[in-house]
């Protein structure tokens, strides 16, 4: 029974840091990740018109659309240079509310009359430096041009443009050690694109539901492009966490199952022990089912004292580390301070009903042993 607990116990509270790490990553990402992107399917632009911005904006369940412009480019800031993301962004994609939360320094900015601000990322800022608040160095931005056979000017090899720092964003390692956003209008006139943009990213209306949304702008869109929802983006990646929940699930009844074999041969060795017992029973006029059932039963109650205190102590922790965060990550530069914890109702019940599955399948060759002691001992 005390195995039986300890392996509850312990699967409860792996499953339910599983979930709290599954909805750390999403919370994390739906800062920066749109509800709906759309992107070219075919190169890494497309020609933004006024037919493509009504077609979007036609479906009811659109509010929102950011305008983007995203390319590689080389920033130097104070003599340290590195090659950043370079995301410039329309008016809408500040009004979504995105990155808001996510700023840990300085204004939240793009432009201011006639000044062009940048928002860094904190892995980007700690290489080169930057300190907005020093208003003597800017963020010299160059952009490769088309360079044509026969040119002898180094000058006209890129296009370099600067941008004051204005704040400082942190969000996810990846994105904030590779992403500098600026206006929209400040990355089109440094990589030439016109009219040309490389996606769109929508916000919905309250409640509405982005993959239908997602397959009706598809629809609308043609096959020019590709339409994904947010999750779609990190896909393989949310499905790999669920792989990785399955098997620690399978490996943990696996430990489980091992250890119900001392139940197994518990009751096998009781069974062998009552045997006189049993055969006063029989005499009295118990029949064949009800010996069997006598040691089922005790069995179950092995499984379900077991797998009731596992759970309650299970749940307990899970529920006082979710409140408290008592088990912390140890890393200062983690995103959460203590270990994410969420309590999913259906690992509750998975967890319960393979417990006692496994523990009633250790009690039934037992039963069937002492049953058999009818018809094989005499008073």
């Amino acid at each position: 029974m005390v195995v039986v607990g300890i392996g509850t116990m312990a699967l409860i509270i792996v499953l339910s840091v599983f979930n709290g790490l599954e909805g750390l990553l999403k919370s994390t990402y739906g800062n920066f990740d749109p509800e709906i992107i759309i992107t070219p399917k075919i190169g890494k632009s497309f020609i933004y018109s006024d037919t493509l911005s009504q077609k979007v904006r036609s479906i009811e369940a659109v509010d929102l659309v950011a305008i983007i412009i995203e390319d590689n480019v080389l920033i130097k800031y104070n003599n340290a240079q590195r090659v950043v993301r370079l995301k410039g962004v329309s008016d809408d994609f500040i009004h979504q509310k995105r990155l808001q939360g996510s700023m840990v320094y300085g204004d939240f900015k793009l432009s201011e009359g006639n000044l062009n601000y940048a928002l860094v990322g904190r892995g980007v800022q700690f290489d080169l430096l930057i300190n907005p608040n020093n208003e003597f160095y800017s963020i010299q931005v160059y952009y490769p041009n088309q360079i044509k056979p026969g040119l002898s000017n180094p000058s006209k090899i890129y296009t370099v443009q600067q941008v004051m720092p204005a704040g400082i964003f942190a969000i996810e390692k990846h994105i904030d050690e590779n992403y500098l956003f600026v206006s929209l209008e400040f990355a089109a006139s440094l990589m030439n694109y016109g009219t040309k943009r490389t996606a769109l990213e929508i916000s919905l209306i309250e409640g509405a539901d982005a993959a239908a949304t997602a397959k009706k702008l598809s629809a609308l869109l043609g096959d020019d492009f590709n339409v994904l929802t947010g999750d779609e983006l990190h896909a393989d990646l949310f499905k790999f966490m669920k792989w990785e929940k399955l098997i620690v699930f399978l490996t943990f009844s696996l430990i489980i199952a091992i250890a119900s074999i001392n139940i197994y041969f518990s009751l096998t060795m009781l069974a062998i022990d009552k045997k006189k017992d049993i055969a006063i029973l029989s005499a009295l006029g118990a029949p064949f089912r009800m010996i069997r059932n006598i040691f089922l039963y005790e069995g179950m109650i092995i499984a379900f004292t077991g797998a009731g205190l596992g759970l309650l102590l299970g749940l307990s922790i899970a529920s006082l580390q979710q409140k408290y965060g008592f088990i912390t990550m140890g890393m200062q530069s983690a995103l959460m301070n203590a270990y994410p914890v969420e309590i999913n109702p259906l690992d509750v019940f998975l967890t319960a009903g393979s417990i006692i599955l496994i523990t009633f399948l250790a009690a039934i060759q037992p039963a069937f042993i002492a049953a058999r002691n009818l018809s094989t001992h005499t008073l």
